[in-house]
Order: C-alpha cells, then structure tokens, then sequence
C-alpha cells in the first residue's frame, strides 16, 4: 500500500522548500500534502457509517 501512495505521490518536497519565497509557504505544502489523504479517510469512515448502521436495521 505504502509503495502505491508513493508512486500517485511523487512530489519533491525539499526542492519546493529551498525555493520557497518564504516560511509561510512550507505551512501550505505541508497542509497540501496531507489534505488530500485526510479526505480520504473522511469518506472511508461516512460510507463506513452508513454501511454499519444499515446492517443494523435489518
């Protein structure tokens, strides 16, 4: 699993901060990294939800 995340990952993450105009911009890498996975997850855990308390109904 952790090699597909890095493949679809492929992101150079030094080279976008020794370029940074700033230090504000390493925040925003670091958010924009990490965003993407923690929807994910959300999702992951609705569909989980709603699956769980459909089961129980019946």
């Amino acid at each position: 699993m952790s090699l597909l995340i890095t493949v679809l990952q492929d992101v150079k993450i030094d080279e976008k901060l020794k370029n940074a105009p700033d230090g504000d911009y390493g925040i925003g890498i670091f958010i924009g990294t990490l965003l993407p996975f923690v929807v994910l997850v959300i999702i992951a855990f609705i569909i989980y939800r709603y699956n769980k308390n459909r089961y129980k109904d019946n």
